[in-house]
């Protein structure tokens, strides 16, 4: 084989790796994105099958412990639209009914099934897409 189809088959080489390589990230990266909606996206496009966050406020009076003491119920609103959650685990201590919180899971079945609850963690703090859907579902009481 002479030197020029050597250095050809070396740069092929290398490309295919290159390539191989950027599939590889590429594919990884799309397996760990999450998406984050607000409640009134969710309900008008349900992600299925695909693991997202989710913004809003607990709505007042909405939570509730089941018997096993580890399993709670609650409803994420962004006060236009109001999704129920479930949550199999130990709750953020400042997790809060009337507060913001940011959960993450699967809609099935009309329940959004929470594998991961945040908290606020301080007075200012709201994900930018709840912040937003807050904004304009007040807005549109005022005119009503």
């Amino acid at each position: 084989m002479k030197s020029r189809h050597k250095r050809l088959a070396l740069i092929g080489a290398g490309l295919a790796l290159l390539a191989l390589a950027a599939w590889l990230i590429s594919s990884a990266f799309q397996k760990n994105l999450v998406f984050s909606v607000t409640p009134t996206e969710m309900l008008s496009q349900p992600q299925s099958g695909r693991s997202v966050r989710m913004g809003g406020l607990v709505e007042k009076g909405s939570l509730r412990r089941n018997g096993d003491g580890v399993t709670v119920d609650f409803i994420i609103t962004d006060l236009a639209q109001s999704v129920p959650v479930r949550y199999s685990g130990i709750l953020p201590d400042l997790f809060k009914e009337g507060k913001g919180a940011v959960v993450q899971g699967k809609l099935e079945g009309g329940v959004f099934v929470a594998t991961e609850v945040l908290a606020k963690h301080d007075e200012n703090y709201m994900p930018p897409d709840a912040a937003r859907a807050l904004k304009q579902a007040a807005e549109a009481k005022e005119k009503k």
